[in-house]
């Protein structure tokens, strides 16, 4: 495990490393110049840099964290990857489920062969899944998402390189955007971000913007028209004096409109 400055999630967990170009989003993928760094840095784990690599030996690592966190899965590749065979991607989703004191975040731009595993696979309620969207042309990838029976699905719109138009946002959670950073970043118009996130307002889904990005991303920050936008899906209510007596019990996830519904209090 290895804590995250995402700023929404708070750990990463990776039984895989490396991965292959796929679309626009890819071309300057902060992945790829890490795992390239850590490779010079002789980190064992990326002794094969950039190039698709399992770590069985880091599968249960999970199981072995006793304090309940958000975990972003294969931040440094993509678990629907061509080249990892089936079986280890059940191996990935069957700790996950044993994991349950953990909410486990997937993110995928193979919103094709997602959507084929979808049924072969366990969903429960603590793994998230979602697709990156960073421009018109992979679209698509948000109804492949729609047809998976997961708790929570989500859209990361980041790097986001163009307007995506009419969002149809039914059965989707959560919605996140961000700009590019890095050297070679690639410009965010500001009305594509206010036109999504006036999208998710109007249909009731949380939004969360990460940042501007370009070349300085910690000057260029991340509000909005004057404010952060940190939405959620879940609302965790931590029920600590329960939980010292009872320790069969765990968080609890409440979504965010049955608490606008007053369903907290049942």
């Amino acid at each position: 495990m290895a804590s995250s400055k995402i700023e929404w999630t708070e750990s990463t967990w990776n039984p895989v490393t490396g991965c292959t170009e796929i679309s626009a989003g890819c071309k300057n993928c902060y992945a790829e110049r890490m795992a390239k760094r850590l490779k010079a840095m002789g980190q064992p784990n990326y002794k094969n840099g950039f190039k698709l690599t399992l770590h069985e030996q880091v599968l249960e690592y999970p199981l072995q964290w006793k304090k309940p966190q958000t975990i972003f899965v294969n931040s440094m590749s993509d678990l629907f990857h061509e080249e990892i065979p089936d079986e280890f991607i059940f191996k990935v989703f069957d700790v996950m489920k044993r994991a349950y004191r953990h909410r486990f975040q997937i993110l995928t731009k193979r919103s094709a062969r997602l959507k084929e595993m979808a049924s072969q696979l366990d969903w429960p309620e603590n793994v998230w899944i979602g697709v990156s969207v960073e421009n018109l042309s992979v679209k698509y990838r948000i109804d492949d998402l729609r047809a998976v029976p997961a708790f929570i699905r989500f859209l990361s719109l980041e790097p986001l390189l163009s307007t995506l138009g009419h969002l149809v946002l039914s059965d989707i959670h959560w919605v996140i955007v961000g700009g590019e950073s890095g050297l070679k970043a690639r410009p965010m118009e500001k009305e594509w971000v206010i036109q999504i996130r006036e999208q998710c307002i109007k249909q009731g889904v949380p939004f969360f913007f990460k940042q501007w990005g370009g070349i300085n991303k910690k000057k260029t920050g991340r509000f909005l028209e004057g404010r952060t936008w940190d939405e959620m899906p879940l609302k965790l209510i931590e029920l600590e004096e329960e939980i010292e007596h009872n320790k069969s019990l765990h968080l609890t996830a409440i979504p965010l409109r049955s608490i606008a519904a007053g369903e907290l209090g049942r």
